[in-house]
């Protein structure tokens, strides 16, 4: 016979408890336990849980070798490791508006044989956004072969496409789909578990790529449980600010590939364009010569990325300076300061110190420290870099330059934009070195 129960589930990370709690000792979060019946399986019989299932020898299994369905899209298919593996389930997460639904469109239109579910938007809405991105195209000679579904029934998704030959499947989004056989509303933590458990079960039944979009919170975390993220095959995440046209595509998690890779994309009224060459997108703008402005190369995955640091030191009206920094840590920018007035002697401690990575780009990875450092000191003597110059190195609290990973990748991609002039752990030990000859 089939049991049930009510058990009380985090909201946050899935964690099960018996009775109600103000605090989830899984995660640490309060007031994310909601009440969920949750229904058992039948009970096998004593003659079915004795047969058991087959063993196989591993020289018994077959092995297919499946091309991977290229997306039509190279900083996708870069990221997902050259293509979707199929029956791979993909689940891509970001904030509202960064651009999921239009990347998921435009790969939609690339295939053939592809089945679209809006569960957020109606099938108008969906051809409104089609029509804009193909405006001020080619007109192609056959209408793209897309079909649409609005529902949210997760059984009635799969009865709707269970005879259907698909290529690919696009969910959107998950977190509106449900389930009559469980109680609680659409996006429920047991509402995703279930439906996104039939959803991978169909996929790898049918060798059906599925691409899921998910829904993050205010603190940037992926919503629902989480569970969900090792449920599926690989977790996308799109990135970026509002306010600039660039976005990057980054993997937290792939089973079939690496998960250093990054796609980068510019958002335009006709879609996403890929950018093949970031580097000459941050430094379109740049002017030669500038003071206060040092030229860094970080690694987006295995891509090396050349970015301009600009910094603004100026005399300081109030009793504590200020230290500002965008797109790099500003307690990173404090520690370098402290170096900076320990070992070059650069009267920096009274002024107010401003620090920025132009494009919009938020970097983490210790290489830009050394362009941070540059940076700073250019604007405080007044002096500007050499403009062939590029920086490659982190900075230790001894004022000493430390190599970085892929030195070698780094170099060798600004020197094919012309930067002959770099400083790194190559070619000087100090920073103070680098600031007294030039």
């Amino acid at each position: 016979m089939v049991k049930s129960s009510v058990v009380y589930e985090c909201a946050s990370c899935g964690a099960q408890y018996p009775k109600w709690a103000g605090k989830c000792e899984e995660c640490g979060k309060w007031n994310t336990l909601v009440e969920e019946v949750q229904v058992g399986r039948r009970t096998k019989t004593a003659q079915t849980r004795g047969t058991g299932a087959r063993l196989q020898n591993l020289n018994e299994i077959e092995t297919k070798t499946m091309a991977r369905l290229s997306t039509g899209i190279g900083e996708l298919d870069r990221v997902l490791g050259e293509g979707l593996v199929l029956g791979e389930v993909c689940l891509m997460i970001g904030e509202p508006g960064i651009g999921k639904s239009t990347l998921l469109t435009q790969l939609s239109l690339n295939l053939e044989r592809t089945v679209y579910v809006c569960g957020e938007e109606s099938p108008g809405q969906v051809r409104l956004r089609i029509e804009r991105m193909q405006k001020g195209k080619k007109a192609q000679n056959k209408e793209p072969k897309l079909k649409l579904l609005a529902e949210t029934d997760v059984d009635v998704i799969l009865t709707t496409i269970e005879k259907e030959d698909i290529a690919l499947l696009i969910i959107d989004s998950v977190q509106t789909l449900y389930t009559a056989d469980l109680p609680g509303m659409a996006g429920s933590v047991g509402q995703i578990r279930e439906c996104t458990g039939r959803l991978i079960a169909y996929a790898k039944r049918k060798n059906v790529p599925i691409m899921l979009v998910g829904h993050v919170t205010k603190e940037g975390e992926m919503a629902g449980p989480k569970v969900l993220e090792h449920m599926v095959d690989a977790v996308l995440e799109l990135t970026g600010d509002r306010y600039y046209d660039l976005r990057i595509l980054r993997t937290q998690k792939n089973r079939f590939g690496a998960t250093d890779e990054v796609g980068v994309f510019q958002m335009s009224e006709t879609g996403m364009m890929e950018v093949t060459n970031p580097s000459q997108l941050f430094l379109a703008e740049r002017e030669e010569g500038a003071i206060g402005s040092a030229v860094a190369v970080i690694m987006e995955g295995t891509r090396p990325v050349l970015v301009e640091v600009q910094a603004l030191v100026v005399e300081s009206e109030l009793p504590v300076p200020r230290r500002v920094a965008q797109g790099v840590d500003a307690r990173r920018v404090q520690i370098l300061l402290g170096v900076l007035q320990k070992y070059t002697r650069l009267a920096v401690g009274s002024k107010d110190v401003f620090v920025k990575v132009t494009g919009g780009l938020s970097v983490k990875e210790p290489a830009i420290d050394l362009a941070t450092v540059l940076a700073i000191a250019s604007s405080v003597r007044g002096k500007a870099l050499p403009k062939n110059a590029v920086a490659i190195g982190e900075v230790g609290l001894l004022g000493e330059i430390r190599s970085v990973g892929w030195e070698q990748k780094r170099e060798k991609e600004a020197q094919k934009l012309g930067y002959t002039q770099i400083y790194s752990r190559s070619s000087h030990r100090k920073v103070g070195e680098i600031i007294q000859n030039w």
